[in-house]
């Protein structure tokens, strides 16, 4: 199987799996981290381009799961999490990698985040180094170990 088929296949898994959950996915902490992590692999390469910016704020707006939110709110916290990660990245990753670490306290959220960041990361079909590395290290953060998620 191609490379790009798998990174399809794992964004579809991972999505599914989400809304499986999507009713035990309504609180604050899983919201703020979730946007974090949208943040945080959108900023994977150090910058985030209007259009990529465009492109992820649709998705957010678009996820099933993620409709458990105001669709404004969570524009407005993806936004100030990626202008963190735009005006210093390694200061912002500090500060928005504590915001993810944040949604440990419950095993599924903390599961659901990085699912997110999968499904973020691979919508465009080229789930690459640089995202796949922020995404590991939000594991870590989230105390879950990336083999979890074939990272």
């Amino acid at each position: 199987m191609a490379l790009w088929d798998r990174i399809k296949e794992s964004a579809a898994s991972m999505q599914t799996q989400l809304e499986a959950k999507k009713n035990d996915l309504k609180s604050g902490s899983f919201r703020d981290a979730s946007m974090a992590m949208c943040a945080l692999v959108a900023a994977a390469d150090g910058t985030v381009d209007p259009s990529e910016r465009q492109r992820v704020a649709a998705l957010i707006t678009s996820n099933d799961v993620l409709r458990n939110f105001p669709a404004d709110d969570l524009r407005q916290r993806f936004d100030a999490y990626v202008d963190k990660l735009t005006a210093d990245f390694d200061f912002g990753k500090v500060s928005v990698l504590q915001e993810i670490a944040k949604a440990k306290k419950k095993p599924a959220e903390a599961r659901a985040v990085v699912q997110i960041g999968i499904v973020i990361g691979g919508a465009d079909g080229d789930f690459d180094t640089r995202e796949q590395a922020v995404v590991r290290e939000a594991c870590f953060a989230l105390d879950l170990p990336p083999h979890e998620f074939d990272l």
